[in-house]
Order: structure tokens, then sequence, then C-alpha cells
């Protein structure tokens, strides 16, 4: 990906882990990092949290040292908020790469016009991406664009989005190929991807439905995208960025780990996330859980105590008892991970957000309070 003024990132293996709340954040990247190539994206910043110096948004801009490249997803919807957050990003954080968030599907984010709606609105669409990567012009900067095939079946943007993203000098575009209203059910349209491919010149990303390195193989085949974006499909998977480098490689394997080396896997986890945020990291580490062992054989007390860890010697003394050797559960593999839940039936926006694609007046100072959590 390269900025209209030269500035440039490039990954040795086209895979980008997406950012995921409360999961993507230093110990996770470095993690993932420490399994195989790629641009691991930093957790979304928002915008209002960066500029008016909330201490947790400024807190989750921590990055590994293996991390020669900073990647930071960053969410608004007011352009000079936007353009001042990048200026601070690039500035005070040495960030080398910026992603737009236009794809936020939570009810919380959207009926208040912000997340996967705001494309709807073109003007304020396009003002927010010409902001955003005229701050990250001069510094160098690429500044991306991550958005879903629409709303709904009926209110489709990525082609339009994209479109206007590429006008207001976007390095690349990623597409979850989902509509809002699905979020993250059902399988992905790749065709849209494809559809992408073929309307612009920059490099399109490919989001959706990752679960195995075969999978990003036949994506980029199937869609002739430039690369692959991994977010549910690694969840408690780290080396699947292993597999997916020997993919990419031309080197045939797969990481089938034994329940042993699954274990030491969550022991890394957790000593990394001890590293960055002190104590409170084995209390992170417990949502992990359920993912690392998902279809291996631990029972349900072990897994509710691991659920409840809080030092090391509960740690080790529960990984102590389980198989070592238990095989890898194959029949997890090419599944879905993580959340996947219904399609909506509606998606809620504001009222009367659809009578338009212009934003005609309307105040969007709340959805960047609704995604701040203020």
């Amino acid at each position: 990906m390269r900025a209209p003024s030269g500035g440039s990132v490039v990954a040795a293996t086209p895979v980008v882990l997406a950012p995921m709340a409360g999961v993507t954040n230093a110990a996770f990247r470095q993690l993932c990092a420490e399994q195989g190539a790629g641009l691991y994206v930093c957790e979304m910043i928002t915008s209002r949290g960066l500029v008016y110096g909330d201490h947790r948004t400024h807190d989750m801009l921590a990055f590994a040292e293996v991390e020669s490249t900073r990647s930071v997803q960053l969410y608004g919807v007011d352009p000079v908020m936007m353009a001042e957050a990048a200026h601070i990003l690039c500035e005070r954080y040495g960030v080398h790469h910026i992603d737009l968030n236009f794809g936020c599907p939570v009810p919380k984010v959207t009926r208040k016009g912000g997340g996967g709606v705001l494309p709807w609105k073109h003007d304020r669409f396009s003002a927010v991406v010409e902001a955003t990567v005229r701050a990250g012009d001069e510094h160098g900067v690429p500044v991306t664009v991550k958005t879903r095939i629409g709303i709904d079946d009926d209110h489709t943007t990525f082609l339009d989005a994209a479109r206007a993203s590429v006008d207001a000098g976007a390095a690349g575009i990623c597409l979850h190929a989902r509509t809002v209203a699905e979020a993250y059910a059902g399988h992905s349209h790749w065709e849209a991807i494809a559809r992408l491919v073929e309307a612009v010149d920059v490099p399109v990303l490919g989001n959706g439905d990752i679960w195995e390195a075969t999978d990003a193989l036949r994506m980029v085949a199937e869609t002739g995208c430039a690369g692959v974006e991994v977010g549910r499909g690694c969840l408690g998977r780290p080396w699947l960025f292993r597999d997916l480098a020997d993919a990419f490689a031309g080197r045939p394997s797969q990481t089938l780990p034994t329940l042993g080396q699954v274990c030491r896997m969550v022991r890394r986890h957790a000593e990394l996330l001890v590293q960055y945020q002190g104590p409170h990291g084995l209390v992170d580490m417990r949502k992990h859980m359920a993912w690392y062992f998902k279809g291996f054989p631990v029972g349900g007390e072990t897994r509710h105590a691991l659920g409840q860890i809080s030092t090391f010697e509960d740690l080790d003394g529960l990984l102590a008892t389980l198989d070592q050797d238990a095989p890898f559960p194959v029949k997890e593999l090419g599944r879905a991970r993580g959340r996947q839940g219904t399609p909506r039936r509606k998606v809620v926006v504001p009222v009367g957000w659809l009578d338009s694609r212009s934003l005609d007046g309307v105040d969007l100072a709340d959805a960047e309070l609704d995604a701040s959590g203020g």
C-alpha cells in the first residue's frame, strides 16, 4: 500500500490481522507475529478519545517490539477530529499505517449514524476519508478504508465508498463481504470482493470466513484480491498465521497442535498479557480460554475454572491436569469461531437516515460518544 506522498507499508505475507475490540492488543499481536508474517492491526481507536486525551484510549496504543510496522484502526465521524487524531497517531506514536473503520455493525453505533451505516451518507464519508488522508500524507503514512457491502441488500454502498476512497487518496480498501444487517452471520459474499477488485485500481483485501489457510488461497484465486484480512478465524488459534505464511509461500503445511502444545501457547499468551497489562492481564486472558480449548477433551469444571484464573499458579495447576497428548480436534477445522449470531431483521439507523445519500445537517456528535463508550 502506498500513500500519495510516497509512504508505503509492505507485508512479507499478504495477510492482515483484523482489528478486534478487546482482542488484538499488543500481547495478542505479538503472539500472532511470533507465528508468521503479516500486518497486525491494533484494536480500534476512537478519534474522540484520542483527541480529548482519554487515558484508556491512549493506553490501548501500546506496541510490541516485534511490530516494525505500527498499524492502527481509527474510528470517527467528524473530519476535523479524524485529521487531528491522525496527526497524534503519526507524531506521538510513530504509526506507519492508519485504517479507517466504516464497517462496525454494533447497534449502539449504527443508531447514531456511525460505523457501517456512515458510507450511506456519501458527503460525510468522503469528507472523513479526505481529511484523514491529507493528515496522513503530511507524515508519509498511508490510509486505508475498511467497509462492508452496505447496510442491507437494498442499500449497498461498497462500490461508491471504494471509488470515493480512491478519489480521496486512500491507499487500499478492505471489504468485509457482509452487510451490516448480516453482522457476522451466514457465509460472506466473496463475489462482492471480486466486483470491487474490478472497480478500483488500488489493492483490495478480502475479509470474511477465512478459517484455514486454504480458505485464504481460495479467496485470492476466486476474487483476484491482493490479500486477506483474518479476524475470528485466529481466535484461540494464533498459529493460523504460520499456516498462512506457509500457504502463500507455497509450502503445504497445516498446524494441528496437541493439547499440550495449546497449553504452552496459552501460557505464552498469558505471559504477554501480564507483560503489557500487569496483573489484570490474567483477567483479560479468561475470555480466550473457550476459543483455545474448543473441541478438546476438557471437562466442564476445568473449563469454568480456566475462565476464572487470577494467578499463574491457578493457570499452571489447571493446565497440568489436561491430557497433554490429546490430538487436535479435526472436526473443528473450517468452522466458524467466535461470535456469529443471526442476521438482523432491521438495522437501527437515525430517523430518516435512508431518505437521502447526503447528511442534510444531521448531527453525528452522539456517534462519537457511543463508539467511545461515553
